[in-house]
Formats: C-alpha cells, structure tokens, sequence
C-alpha cells in the first residue's frame, strides 16, 4: 500500500509541476512533456503495486476491460506518450502536445472507470446526454 500510494503521489507531483512548467519560454514544453507524460505512467504503474503485476495483467485481459486495455495502450500509453513528447521536443507545436496529453489523461480516465462497476456506462449516458 505505500509502494502505491508514494508511486500515485509522485506521478501527481510530476504531472503538477510539468503543467506549472509549461508556459516557462525556452524550456517550458519540452520540460512539460517531459514531467506530464513520466507522470502519467506512474499514475499506471501504482495500481500494479496496489493489486499486484500479476493481478494487473490479469484484469487487463479480462474480457469486460479489453476495449478500456486496448485503449490505454495504444492511444494513451505508448502511441501518445511518444507523440507527446515527439510534439513538445522535436516539433516545438504546444498545441500538439497538449492535444496528445488530453488523450493520454482521457484514456487513463477511461481505464480507471473501468474497475469501478458502472461508472464507464454511466459517463457514456452523461456524455450522450450533454452531446444531444
């Protein structure tokens, strides 16, 4: 439980003070890129130590969080994190980068409601409604 919780906070604190770096001229956005992205697999390692890295791979895998996994994976862990920081440090575009950080956050998002029970058909109805 400490593993999780100093892991979980230390994510935080990266992706906290790679948001108050962004607007610093010269080094902001490739420092954000940086600290955010660092941040948020943090954010994702911390569950593995609160349940388990064989737990964890289990419940990826499991059939009614496959869609959420492949999410996570391909949109929000490695494909925009490497987009994040391909924006920030070698195109220089903060637009970009900050677009690619939003999907990383929304598919953790995504992936964390995914364990609690409900809560992804809940936030679709909620979206479905505010959309329409």
């Amino acid at each position: 439980m400490k593993a999780f919780v100093i892991c979980f906070v230390l994510g935080l604190a990266c992706s906290v003070a790679g948001t108050s770096t962004l607007y610093i001229p010269g080094v902001g956005l490739g420092v954000f890129a940086m600290l955010y992205s660092v941040g948020n697999i943090c954010c994702l390692l911390s569950i593995t130590f609160l349940i388990g890295p064989k737990n964890q791979i289990m419940t990826m895998c499991a059939k009614e969080r496959a869609v959420a996994t492949i999410v996570l994976l391909v949109r929000g862990g490695g494909f925009c994190t490497g987009l994040t920081l391909m924006a920030a440090l070698q195109w220089q575009n903060s637009v970009l980068a900050l677009v690619f950080c939003i999907l990383q956050l929304l598919a953790f998002l995504w992936y964390t409601l995914s364990y609690v029970p409900f809560a992804r058909t809940g936030v679709a109805k909620l979206c479905s409604v505010i959309c329409c």
